[in-house]
């Protein structure tokens, strides 16, 4: 972005999401001088900033959603979004897999995603080869349904590839062979203490788990199928003390499902929110317990 005149002789422009100012002797200065803090430009520079902003994290957010649903994505959309550089950067070096006519992955159309354009995806290849795929529809992979994901990773630490969506090195986790395919409930995340309520409602909150019930959800699309991962986190006053309970899937009529039913990507999503409301507990408090 060029230099802009503002008042004063002073000149602004943006650089990596700030507003820099020089003076008429072509200075750059350490920060905008206070006479400049409402000139309509300025103010305008910094809007566009925040707009920019929010634009980046939607980016993030939509593609993450993609992700989570195993959304076929139209090759044409991706060509659309791809000037623009938010999306580009967002979808550079995610893992995609091209999708034949009946919507199942082509084993030869995976790589991380480089280019898009003309109807085809510009791939790098476990092979570290750069290749070009003709395709209608991608979809970016969760890693849990990767079946080569630690050859992915390793090839992706290798290449130094840093992925601006949470997808190659997101945490997973796989249903194991101890857990009661016929129950309808997992403590493996309970009983982690919290002072108070409030304290573990904000952090829910903030990872981006709304909560509702007393439960913090996630909710993940499946093969079509929408399964509701419940997580809960008491319902009493917000002040009083609590502790994270049981891990519960839910059909869309709010149905409590077998946990033997519930998919790989639903597993790991949901327990994945368990996991991480339950690293916030009060663990300094829990060893002086146990002492």
């Amino acid at each position: 972005m060029g230099w802009s005149e503002v008042s004063g002789g002073y000149q602004v422009t943006l650089r990596d999401g700030d507003v820099v100012a020089r003076n008429a002797k072509g200075r750059e200065l350490r920060s905008v001088p206070a006479s400049l803090r409402d000139d309509p430009t300025v103010v305008g520079l910094r809007q566009l900033t925040e707009w920019l902003g929010r634009h980046e994290t939607q980016c993030r957010t939509d593609i993450e959603r993609w992700m989570v649903r195993s959304l076929p994505v139209p090759v044409a959309v991706l060509t659309e979004v791809w000037p623009d550089e938010a999306w580009r950067t967002a979808l550079t070096d995610l893992v995609v897999a091209v999708l034949d006519d009946e919507g199942r992955r082509d084993p030869d159309g995976v790589g991380l995603l480089r280019e898009v354009g003309d109807g085809q995806v510009g791939l790098v290849d476990l092979d570290g080869d750069s290749v070009r795929r003709s395709a209608d529809r991608v979809v970016i992979p969760h890693p849990v349904t990767l079946d080569d994901l630690d050859d992915l990773r390793e090839f992706a630490a290798e290449l130094q590839v840093r992925q601006s969506v949470d997808q190659l090195f997101r945490q997973t986790w796989v249903r194991g062979t101890d857990v009661d395919a016929t129950a309808t409930r997992y403590g493996g995340y309970a009983g982690g203490r919290y002072d108070q309520l409030r304290h573990l409602t904000a952090r829910a909150t903030s990872l981006g788990y709304p909560v509702r019930g007393g439960n913090a959800v996630c909710r993940i699309v499946e093969n079509g199928v929408t399964v509701e991962a419940r997580s809960w986190v008491g319902a009493d006053d917000p002040y009083y003390e609590t502790e994270t309970g049981d891990l519960v899937f839910t059909d869309r009529h709010g149905t409590a499902l077998p946990l033997g039913e519930v998919g790989p990507v639903a597993w790991s999503e949901g327990t994945r929110m368990a996991a991480a409301l339950y690293a916030g507990r009060v663990v300094a408090a829990e060893q002086e317990e146990d002492q």
